[in-house]
């Protein structure tokens, strides 16, 4: 497994101290959640490009917009 480190402020640090939080395991699931909307992100973007591509009528957004409307009406 591999160590980050990052530097915030003493003041921070010690309000930290002060609850019964178990950072590490906050800050893991934290950025493992940042990486799921970047990694949705990229795949909406991709689709998007694909439909341009493929499809011409298509603007930019309409695959996020069909894809929610496919699922609203379930």
């Amino acid at each position: 497994m591999a160590v980050v480190s990052i530097r915030i402020p003493d003041e921070l640090k010690a309000k930290m101290k002060e609850v019964n939080i178990n950072w590490s395991e906050e800050i893991r699931r934290f950025i493992e959640m940042k990486i799921r909307e970047q990694e949705k992100r990229k795949l909406l973007d991709e689709i998007d490009a694909f439909l341009e591509k493929e499809v011409p009528l298509m603007k930019k957004g309409q695959a996020v917009k069909l894809v929610r409307d496919a699922r609203d009406s379930n």
